[in-house]
């Protein structure tokens, strides 16, 4: 972890905004190959769910950046075992694995779509143009806001 990241008493700033702060800013100045050791290192934050937010705040940036780069199996795979102990990190993750998919017309199954976290269905209900993947989110998407809005896309595609 950069020095950045880790201070105080048993390597934790005792306030977590200041945390969180110094750990988003370790996440802007890691190296790629140094990016799962430090969200392994995030995790252990003494709050979990500040320390998976920071991590997953990361994921999402990250995984945005490298969406349709070639390089995004080897970093999801690298970063899925440093997240392994985190469920919400690991959902975000396979997530974003879906979306990938999704935009690059890879194999995929609507029990994954439908499984999604409530974020990646409204992005795909808004931005895909895919039946394959507007359907199912019409008929059972979480929300009734994506049911509705993958449903008006339908309609449109008509």
């Amino acid at each position: 972890m950069t020095e950045t990241a880790a201070v105080g008493a048993a390597g934790f700033e005792p306030d977590e905004h200041v945390r969180f702060a110094r750990y988003r800013l370790a996440f802007a100045e890691v190296a790629p190959e140094d990016a799962a050791a430090l969200a392994a290192r995030v995790l252990t934050d003494p709050e979990p769910s500040m320390g998976s937010s920071a991590v997953c705040e990361y994921l999402g940036r990250r995984a945005a950046e490298l969406l349709t780069d070639p390089g995004f199996p080897a970093w999801h795979r690298e970063l899925a075992d440093a997240v392994a102990g985190d469920d919400f990190a690991v959902r975000r993750l396979r997530d974003w694995a879906l979306l990938r998919a999704v935009t690059l017309d890879e194999p995929w199954e609507e029990s994954r779509l439908l499984a999604a976290d409530s974020w990646l269905q409204e992005h795909l209900a808004r931005e895909s143009s895919a039946r394959r993947v507007l359907t199912p989110l019409a008929d059972s998407g979480r929300a009734r806001r994506i049911r509705n809005i993958a449903a008006s896309r339908l309609r449109h595609l008509r």
